[in-house]
């Protein structure tokens, strides 16, 4: 394990403090926690970026061209939105 030194304002370290005690956690799980919540979200835009870079139009219209040009189901219509 690391350690690391993190400078913090005054009000943000008092308010993970109570965030913490609330929680039941440490200072340190509480910040250990955000900082792997916020990898894990940076991690997953990174991969959908990538796998959506993979995309190719002409696949998208050649599965699209596949779909049946018939009415929507009963209950399933599209709304119109209303206009004033």
């Amino acid at each position: 394990m690391t350690a690391l030194t993190v400078r913090l304002p005054n009000s943000v370290h008092q308010k993970i403090k109570e965030l913490a005690e609330r929680d039941g956690i440490s200072v340190n799980q509480f910040i250990a926690s955000a900082a792997a919540e916020k990898m894990a979200s940076v991690m997953t835009l990174d991969y959908l970026k990538s796998e959506a870079n993979k995309g190719k139009r002409s696949d998208f219209e050649h599965y699209l061209s596949m779909v049946p040009n018939t009415p929507a189901p009963e209950g399933d219509e599209r709304v119109q939105p209303v206009t004033r």
